[in-house]
């Protein structure tokens, strides 16, 4: 696995996102969680994600755990913002600068660790400005409790001013062949030399092939997801089989296709592009993990670049809680 760099932030060219193994896609297994963490270490993937609100703080006990006695080889990201503790109908985006320093302070307890790599606000706040909040981030940085800020589902405006108090190093939005959003804001991300951290880089698992949308966990959130349910899913599993038909072309795995679409658009885009798949399965791991040195050729990436315009249903029911 080689090295990636987010503005001056060093990290493995994929990282891994821990979500899933907590929170969102169904039952999960702990010891089988550290296990794929650890399996993802051998393989080199080094750059970890998680959040305060994953599992309610489960998520980040559960990397805690797994990067003992490894914290010097690994670079932890986690977020902060979502405050769910009214319950998810009435969750609140904050940035107020008390919730900040405790927000920090508790994920610091929870992943047993003294300073945390890369710290994100996890959504725009709705209770202070973006330059109040920046500056609160900014406090933990010379504090020495956090080295990098980054920023999630912001647009260009609210990065411009987040980066006039102190320098954002990474933006972490949902990106992949069927959600291209961000490509409004990467030509300032390119400005200023922000990196960008796809999330969900798979569709949620869409992209792979592998999920039946008429078989989901109820506990799996993609059973509510727009994309996923009735009519939408149906007409969307064209996007699925034409990822499937040029796999198959390239000798190539689904998921891998997809991941090299992400790759392959860093060039276009002007910024270092560091995706984050999740997955609970080693195996899985392993397969992500190969798609690095898959190359796409030209036909591919005349069929694969335009389906996000055939997408039906939005990415969220509601607000997004990811």
């Amino acid at each position: 696995m080689h090295k990636s760099k987010l503005g001056e932030l060093e990290v493995s060219a994929q990282g891994l996102g821990c979500m899933g193994m907590s929170e969102y896609y169904g039952a999960s297994d702990w010891d089988t969680n550290i296990a794929t963490i650890h399996h993802a270490f051998d393989l080199g993937v080094t750059f970890l994600d998680t959040a305060d609100q994953y599992g309610a703080g489960h998520n980040e006990v559960l990397v805690g755990r797994a990067v003992a006695g490894r914290r010097d080889s690994v670079v932890l990201a986690t977020k902060f913002g979502i405050d769910r503790s009214a319950g998810d109908d009435n969750r609140l985006y904050r940035g107020d600068r008390p919730y900040v320093k405790r927000s920090c302070e508790a994920s610091l307890l929870r992943l047993g660790v003294d300073h945390i790599d890369l710290y994100y606000l996890h959504r725009p706040p709705q209770n202070a400005e973006i330059e109040d909040t920046v500056a609160a981030m900014a406090e933990l940085v010379a504090e020495g409790k956090v080295r990098f800020l980054g920023l999630s589902e912001v647009d260009g405006d609210l990065l411009r001013r987040a980066h006039a108090v102190h320098p954002i190093t990474a933006v972490q939005s949902e990106y992949s062949l069927w959600t291209r959003d961000v490509e409004q804001v990467t030509p300032v991300m390119a400005e200023l030399g922000i990196g960008l951290v796809p999330y969900s880089p798979l569709g949620r698992g869409f992209l792979t092939g592998a999920v039946n949308t008429d078989a989901l966990d109820p506990n799996d959130f993609r059973a509510r997801n727009p994309r996923f349910t009735g009519e939408a899913g149906r007409h969307n599993q064209a996007i699925a089989e034409t990822v499937a038909a040029v796999a198959g072309r390239l000798g190539a795995l689904p998921a891998q296709v997809a991941l090299a679409w992400v790759y392959a658009q860093a060039p276009r885009l002007g910024v270092s592009v560091v995706p984050i798949p999740g997955t609970r399965s080693p195996v899985r791991l392993e397969q992500n993990v190969a798609a690095v040195d898959v190359r796409l050729d030209d036909d591919a990436l005349r069929q694969l670049t335009p389906l996000s315009d055939a997408v039906v249903g939005g990415r969220y029911a509601e607000r997004g809680v990811r």
